[in-house]
């Protein structure tokens, strides 16, 4: 059996993680370009967020396996974090990508920026090669950054939502 609330609260702590790698690496970068090159930032930045939020999902994983939840819950935990984990180290990577648009620089020049990418790349290209043949890695690799971006976004929307509907107060009473 399978405890879908234990799996809601572990999404729930994932697309948060999603959130704050996302924010913390794009002010960190920002607020550090004022100081000195943007790409150097991103190069200091960037590998302490993706630490940091590999820390955080493998800390979700490891409190899953030590709790009482069934073997079931436990894989199911496992798997999601081993399948969310590429879109969860895309956060900070694209909130440098968005900065780096913002600020009109090139993020390739970054070396932590390309080595993600070429690592990635090492993952995703041979299975698109086996699955779609070789013509196809480009739309492979736009596909996973998009999807990325909208499976770490409407994590944070669901997330975010109750908290938004609550600093913006209580429905207006329907007048009879």
């Amino acid at each position: 059996m399978v405890s879908l609330s234990h799996l809601k609260r572990r999404l729930g702590q994932y697309g948060a993680t999603w959130v704050i790698g996302f924010l913390l690496s794009g002010v960190a970068i920002l607020i550090g370009s004022s100081f000195g090159d943007m790409i150097a930032m991103t190069d200091i930045v960037l590998p302490v967020v993706m630490t940091g939020v590999v820390v955080a999902l493998g800390a979700g994983v490891v409190m899953t396996w030590l709790s009482n939840q069934t073997l079931g819950t436990k894989l199911v935990v496992l798997i999601l974090a081993l399948l969310l984990l590429l879109p969860l180290l895309w956060a900070p990577v694209s909130a440098a990508v968005a900065i780096a648009w913002v600020l009109g620089r090139a993020i390739e020049y970054s070396a932590v920026y390309a080595g993600f990418q070429i690592r990635v790349s090492d993952i995703l290209f041979p299975l698109g090669q086996i699955l779609f043949g070789p013509s196809l890695f480009g739309m492979i690799w736009s596909v996973f950054q998009m999807v990325a971006s909208v499976v770490g976004f409407i994590s944070a929307l669901a997330n975010i939502w109750p908290i938004i509907r609550r600093v913006l107060g209580p429905d207006a009473p329907v007048a009879e």
